[in-house]
């Protein structure tokens, strides 16, 4: 018998040609739809049409079988191809639901990734309103004896009506994280908090005391004012600040008074009735000394800034550490613009060196004196919240002086100005116990009240 094709006999050949041609055919029909060898049974496991069509169509990527007609092998072959694919989906279904709850799932990383960028987008609390709630306040007003000054809990005065406490700011476009004193201590476990401005600062100081504790007595907080240089000196009523050590979490609170956040030297130091040197463009000696300490820094300042806290305080003005001699620096506004521009550039500088420090500065506060200011017969009798159906919309901060300081740099803006605006029914008043008669406090806040409302964005913010 030859070898090879030509040994064949006629029907071998006619064979021959029918299985090439069938083969064929079955390829061409496999690449074309390959589909059509998948059992139907298996084809009803797809959920929708779309489903297996997309099955179907990934299939044209796939390597065509060695064998052309489906044997049993090859049903089992496509058997588990459509369960791989299956496990494949639910995979990358399983992922996306890890993705959305915060998966670290190296897969995941592009969805985690979007999800931060979109979650962790800058929400602008200043933007908003006064909401009616019936759950405010945060603390009493009769209580939170530890850490209130008398003159600020206007529940201990005689004033009747307290309507200020029942609102809560709702930020328009995102949700404030709710204020909780533990949650609080635990997130700054093993850290220090520390504020430094003025009379306004130590009232948020204070607040914060009494939203942490929900006003109540508690052996759980230390004095550790000693460690900051906080106490009564020689001939003072008080010291420049407090410090607070919460025990159970090693937590820090403290205040520094500063009212114009700039170093301040006696020009004579021998002389009882010398004039000061307000170094400008100069950071308050405190913060160079402690700032390694903190972990958290609230700056501000605003109201005295004026010629007549001047010339009480007897502060002249030195730049360079120089008399100043700049006319326009001289003007309060000038003054007042370096030194707030100063001290952000100066902390924004040390941020590199102190990576896990967080800076907010706070705006100012608003006042509302009306016919007249706190010693000409000004007054804020208002005891209806002006507030109701009334909204923030502004992107920009009222205060441009320390918008501006801020913007570029890593210090983050405590934007309070416009929503403190809308509640002037919420200051001492007429009440207040240390003012001479006729004098009304149209400046500091009644406590409980709208410094609460600060404290809880600098939380929501931390």
């Amino acid at each position: 018998m030859k070898a090879g094709f030509y040994g064949l006999k006629g029907k071998e050949i006619s064979l021959i040609s029918f299985v090439l041609m069938s083969t064929t055919i079955v390829i061409w029909s496999w690449e074309r739809t390959p589909g059509a060898f998948v059992p139907s049974q298996t084809l009803m496991q797809f959920s929708s049409d779309e489903d297996a069509k997309q099955f179907v169509e990934a299939g044209e990527n796939r390597s065509v079988p060695t064998l052309s007609i489906p044997t049993k092998n090859e049903v089992k072959w496509n058997e588990a191809e459509v369960e791989k694919t299956s496990k494949q989906e639910k995979h990358r279904t399983d992922l996306a639901v890890d993705s959305s709850q915060g998966s670290s799932l190296i897969t995941g990383k592009d969805d985690i990734h979007f999800k931060n960028d979109t979650e962790n987008k800058v929400c602008n609390y200043a933007k908003g309103k006064w909401v009616p709630d019936s759950h405010r306040p945060l603390y009493s007003g009769l209580g939170c004896k530890q850490w209130l000054s008398g003159m600020w809990a206007c529940r201990l005065t005689q004033r009747t009506d307290f309507a200020y406490e029942g609102f809560q700011w709702k930020p328009k476009d995102c949700q404030m994280e709710e204020f909780e004193g533990f949650k609080f201590l635990q997130r700054m476990q093993h850290r220090t908090l520390a504020f430094v401005g003025d009379s306004l600062g130590r009232q948020q100081f204070q607040s914060l005391m009494c939203m942490i504790t929900g006003g109540e007595e508690t052996n759980d907080v230390e004095d550790v004012g000693n460690e900051y240089g906080l106490v009564v000196a020689e001939g003072a009523a008080r010291p420049d600040g407090w410090a607070y050590h919460f025990m159970s979490t090693n937590t820090t609170i403290l205040y520094y008074w500063s009212a114009i956040l700039c170093d301040i030297k006696p020009i004579n130091a021998s002389d009882p009735g010398t004039e000061y040197a307000m170094h400008l463009d100069r950071q308050p000696a405190f913060l160079r000394q402690f700032l390694h300490k903190f972990d958290v820094l609230v700056l501000n300042t605003g109201h005295h800034w004026n010629r007549g806290k001047l010339r009480a305080n007897r502060w002249v003005m030195h730049v360079g550490g120089v008399l100043n001699t700049d006319k326009k620096i001289a003007v309060v506004w000038g003054a007042k613009n370096l030194t707030v521009h100063s001290v952000v550039s100066w902390v924004n500088s040390q941020l590199p060196v102190y990576p896990g420090l967080k800076v907010f500065f706070r705006t100012t506060s608003p006042r509302h004196f009306a016919g007249g200011d706190w010693n000409t017969g000004g007054s804020c009798n208002n005891t209806t919240p002006m507030s109701v159906g009334k909204e923030i919309l502004d992107e920009e901060s009222m205060d441009n002086v320390v918008a501006n300081a801020v913007k570029g740099t890593g210090v983050k803006l405590l934007d309070i100005t416009a929503l403190s605006q809308l509640r002037d029914e919420g200051h001492i008043s007429r009440f207040s116990i240390t003012a001479k008669p006729g004098v009304q406090d149209c400046l500091h806040w009644c406590l409980p009240g709208i410094p609460d409302t600060w404290n809880e964005i600098m939380f929501a913010q931390i």
